[in-house]
């Protein structure tokens, strides 16, 4: 019997194309009784057991995380094996086990349950995300107080469906040559869609009903770059996705080919690609990619990295080692961005994080965090091509707070006879809609601005990218952010200001031809889009583009626009491009 094709929508956390059969993966529920015991000794060497073989196992993945993704990101099964150095947990494991005299799996369920829920409850999605990390834990010990082994072999050349990953789980399972991982949960900063990324394999998540959905065996395609799952395809799709995968792997050959040429159109327009940057490791494909130089350094990974604010010393390194790789390129440097969807330094909760302690505000309230980060963006700026950008800006007034702490950490470095460039670039991002309306003033005071249309749409058009309810209403080509973006390019360039874009849609192929047209010169992606943009650019005239542009800025609505977009899209760039998407 025929099965019926099914399509579902997630999240694209990984990207890439698979076909493969689906895989269903549960690890076995261990159930936990709340028995009384005997023998307290036995139990608490029962515990101590546990926890030895629980951290044998962990330095075990954690050698094998280092091979296949290298020693930063393997960093996260450290975290986890403190967890099971905790002396204040197990004090309070081992103190109940002599009290309440149960059982010991009993126990570490109902102990570090606490601390999963509190951290599920939290506004922050990272600590959500983490909370799966300390349930990983948890059972990893309970498993091994009954004496039970997990066995992760499975078949090659399957997709894993499962309800959630463990990072554990995700480097475990790729020694079966894994072809993609699709899940009812998770989002882009799970640890287990981090894994997926630096393995190079296809991961959907978040599809929430994947699991119901989906049987053993069932013929999926994966596509990790618009984030959907195809359930017993049809044969004429099947035989549409190996062709992408073929024409795939063909135009990574093609565009090696052009990777060092500059991005200019037909008619003689240069437009700089920059690259982001979110991991140290990313940069030997920055530069493998020819870059024109770095766009965006997002330095709040760098705590995500080593689990605390790395100290003046450690930034300075990192910093002065992308500068010094990617030189004499121009290297930009985000002060940290926390708060609102990213991690804080400290447990707040706040009603509505996005609009609350974050960007510029969470710096300018904490000047020790701030002064440490800006002396060692200084200090690796002897090269004189770093410039520094101020995140999430509102108003004139935070420039200026936090222009003058930049001055006093010049000051300071001169008395320490420590180099660096006393010009440094200083700019912002605007993000916030007062900051775009404000653009001509910023203009007299900063370097250079940046547009971070992610921040800058949703909150021009009131809604919040990440929620599901309310996501058809983020419109990146809404007529009121097109219109706010060539406000922004315009009254820059009054003003001979540089103007760039570093959100996701700088990256977006079908809007590269209408931001050229509004008039952006240089734009920041991730650095495996540079060499598509390059041959988009490369194919067009930039009379065409600003043709398109004014035609589109005369629009009323959204859907105009985007048939407008898709229509020169059609018309214009060549079939080998278009097959792609």
């Amino acid at each position: 019997m025929e099965k019926n094709q099914i399509i579902l929508k997630g999240i694209a956390a990984a990207p890439g194309i698979s076909i493969a059969p689906a895989y269903l993966f549960s690890k076995e529920s261990e159930s936990v009784s709340a028995e009384k015991i005997e023998d307290i000794e036995e139990a608490l060497g029962n515990i101590d057991t546990a926890l030895e073989l629980s951290k044998k196992e962990m330095r075990k993945i954690f050698n094998l995380a280092v091979d296949k993704i290298g020693e930063k990101r393997a960093a996260i099964f450290e975290a986890q094996m403190m967890v099971l150095d905790d002396p204040i947990l197990i004090a309070s494991i081992k103190e109940r086990i002599r009290n309440e005299r149960m059982a010991p799996e009993y126990i570490v369920e109902d102990e570090i349950s606490k601390y999963i829920k509190i951290m599920k409850a939290s506004n922050e999605p990272y600590m959500k995300e983490r909370s799966h990390d300390i349930e990983d834990i948890k059972n990893r010990i309970i498993r091994n107080l009954k004496k039970k082994k997990w066995k992760s072999k499975i078949s090659n050349d399957v997709i894993v469906v499962t309800t959630n990953l463990s990072p554990s789980d995700t480097v475990l399972l790729s020694r079966s040559n894994v072809k993609g991982y699709v899940t009812d949960f998770g989002g882009l900063t799970s640890h287990a869609a981090i894994v997926a990324r630096s393995l190079n394999i296809p991961a959907v998540v978040g599809i929430h009903e994947a699991t119901n959905l989906i049987h053993d065996d069932d013929l999926l395609i994966i596509d990790g770059f618009h984030g959907e799952v195809i359930v017993n395809p049809s044969d004429e799709l099947v035989n549409e996705y190996k062709e992408k995968i073929d024409k795939l792997s063909q135009y990574d050959e093609e565009l090696l080919k052009i990777k060092s040429l500059p991005a200019v159109t037909l008619d003689g327009k240069e437009i700089k690609l920059m690259a982001n940057l979110d991991i140290s490791e990313e940069m030997s494909f920055i530069v493998h990619n020819c870059a024109d130089g770095i766009g965006l350094v997002r330095t709040e990974q760098l705590f995500e990295e080593y689990e605390v604010f790395p100290d003046e010393n450690q930034q300075s390194e990192v910093y002065n080692k992308i500068s010094e790789s990617i030189y004499p390129k121009p290297v930009i440097i985000r002060a940290f961005d926390i708060g609102g969807d990213k991690v804080l330094p400290v447990d707040l909760h706040e009603p509505n994080p996005m609009l609350g302690w974050r960007g510029i505000r969470l710096l300018l309230d904490n000047p020790n965090l701030f002064k440490t980060q800006i002396r060692a963006v200084l200090k690796a700026s002897k090269h004189r091509n770093v410039w520094f950008m101020l995140p999430m800006i509102n108003s004139l007034s935070e420039v200026i707070a936090a222009k003058k702490i930049i001055e006093e950490c010049k000051k300071e470095l001169l008395e320490e006879h420590i180099p660096f460039d006393s010009d440094i670039m200083v700019g912002i991002m605007i993000e916030v809609p007062s900051a775009a309306v404000l653009t001509s003033d910023f203009a007299d005071i900063v370097d250079f601005i940046s547009i971070g249309t992610n921040d800058l749409i949703q909150y021009l058009l009131a809604v919040d990218r990440g929620n599901e309810i309310v996501s058809t209403q983020y419109q990146e080509f809404h007529p009121a952010v097109i219109r706010t973006i060539r406000h922004i390019i315009n009254e820059a360039g009054k003003k001979s200001l540089p103007v760039s874009m570093c959100g996701e849609m700088a990256a977006d192929p079908f809007a590269l031809p209408l931001l050229v047209g509004l008039g952006l010169e240089s734009l920041s992606i991730s650095a495996a889009g540079i060499p598509l943009h390059k041959k988009i650019l490369r194919s067009l005239n930039y009379s065409e583009l600003k043709q398109l542009a004014a035609e589109c800025l005369n629009l009323k609505n959204e859907d105009e626009i985007n048939n407008k977009l898709h229509k020169f899209f059609n018309e214009k760039i060549s079939d080998q491009i278009k097959n792609l998407y």
